[in-house]
C-alpha cells in the first residue's frame, strides 16, 4: 500500500502526487473540460475519481479519469441542478474498499452514493440531516461510518463561521 499525497490544483486542472518524503512523483494534467477541480482520490488501478465545478461553471460532476489523466472513463452529473443526476457544487469525495463513491454536494446540502462506474445508487445524507453545508467527508471503512463536516457559510463575510462533524452509519 502506497502512502503518497495527492494535491489538487483546481485552477490549472492538475493532480500532483508526492511521496511521503515530499518528492514530486508525477504531475497529471486533466482533460480541458475538468474545470475548477475540488478533490481527487486515486483508485487501486491508478485511475482517479475527481469532482469539479463551482457555482459559476456550466459543468459540475464527478468523473473517473484514466491514470495518465488524458481521458474521462465514467462521469456522473453535468448541468447544474438539484435532481439525482445533477450537482450544484460537488466538493469532496470518499471511496470505500469496493470503490463505491460518496459525494458531498455542498450547495444541495446532501451526500450521494455512486457505484464504481458512477451510477447513482442513493442519497446517503439529506438536507434534513445537516444543519448547514456538507463540505468534507471521511469514511471509516471498518466501522462503516461516514464523518461529514457540516459548516455554516456567511455570505456577507465570505467565510465559514461555525461547524461541526456529523456521523452517519453507512
Amino acid at each position: 500500500m502506497q502512502h503518497n499525497v495527492l494535491v489538487t490544483c483546481y485552477v490549472v486542472r492538475r493532480i500532483k502526487e508526492f511521496s511521503p518524503r515530499g518528492d514530486l512523483l508525477r504531475d497529471v494534467t486533466l482533460p480541458n473540460d475538468v474545470i475548477n477541480l475540488s478533490h481527487a482520490i486515486q483508485l487501486t488501478n491508478g485511475q482517479f475519481i475527481v469532482c469539479h465545478g463551482r457555482p459559476d461553471d456550466r459543468v459540475r460532476r464527478v468523473c473517473t479519469v484514466s491514470a495518465d489523466g488524458r481521458e474521462i472513463v465514467h462521469s456522473h452529473g453535468g448541468q447544474p441542478g438539484s435532481d439525482t443526476g445533477h450537482y450544484k457544487e460537488p466538493c469532496h469525495l470518499a471511496v470505500d474498499n469496493n470503490e463505491f463513491v460518496f459525494v458531498a454536494d455542498e450547495d444541495n446540502q446532501r451526500v450521494t452514493l455512486l457505484s464504481p462506474t458512477l451510477n447513482y445508487i442513493r442519497q446517503v445524507v439529506s438536507r434534513d440531516q445537516v444543519k448547514w453545508l456538507p463540505v468534507l467527508l471521511c469514511l471509516d471503512v471498518q466501522r462503516r461510518r461516514l464523518y461529514v463536516v457540516d459548516n455554516e457559510w456567511d455570505d456577507e463575510d465570505n467565510t465559514y463561521t461555525a461547524g461541526r462533524v456529523v456521523v452517519f452509519s453507512v
